[in-house]
Parts: structure tokens; C-alpha cells; sequence
């Protein structure tokens, strides 16, 4: 990923039709953009933990999304988790 998070160009990678900008994907997409991003900052600022606790909790959502995708479409699941890279 980037140093910067470009929501839209995310959202067009990921959307499932032409006006979906907050389907599961998309935002799976776009928490994973933003980790991504906290997890650069905290390599550098390592003493930073009100930003550390907004990185657990982005995390917690996205794997709560990532849950709620898994028992509603796993075809989509396994798609989405190959596309980002994520363990699991």
C-alpha cells in the first residue's frame, strides 16, 4: 500500500456496483488502507498510543467485517483476503 490513503481509487477498486461506496468490501478495504498507513506512523513515533489504540480498534472492525462477510459470501471472503494480502 501507499503512504496515503486515496479513498476513492479503493472504493473503485473494491465496489461491487457503480454507487457502492459502504459495502463490506469497500470497507474492509479501505480499514486496510488506513492500518497500513497507522502501522508506518507507529514505526516511527513508537510512543504514540492514543493513535495505537485507534489501530486496535480499526483492526477489531475490520475483523469484524471480515467475519460478517465469511458467513454471509465466502467466495467473497477468500476473494478479498487474497486482493489485500491478509492472513487467515
Amino acid at each position: 500500500m501507499s503512504t496515503t490513503v486515496v479513498k476513492p481509487e479503493i472504493i473503485a477498486a473494491y465496489k461491487t456496483h457503480d454507487k457502492d461506496t459502504g459495502s463490506s468490501e469497500v470497507q474492509i478495504a479501505l480499514l486496510s488502507a488506513r492500518i497500513s498507513h497507522l502501522t508506518e506512523h507507529l514505526r516511527t513515533h513508537r510512543k504514540d498510543f492514543h493513535s495505537r489504540r485507534g489501530l486496535l480498534q480499526m483492526a477489531s472492525r475490520r475483523r469484524k467485517l471480515l467475519d460478517y462477510l465469511k458467513r454471509q459470501n465466502l467466495n467473497k471472503y477468500t476473494e478479498i483476503l487474497q486482493k489485500l494480502n491478509l492472513r487467515k
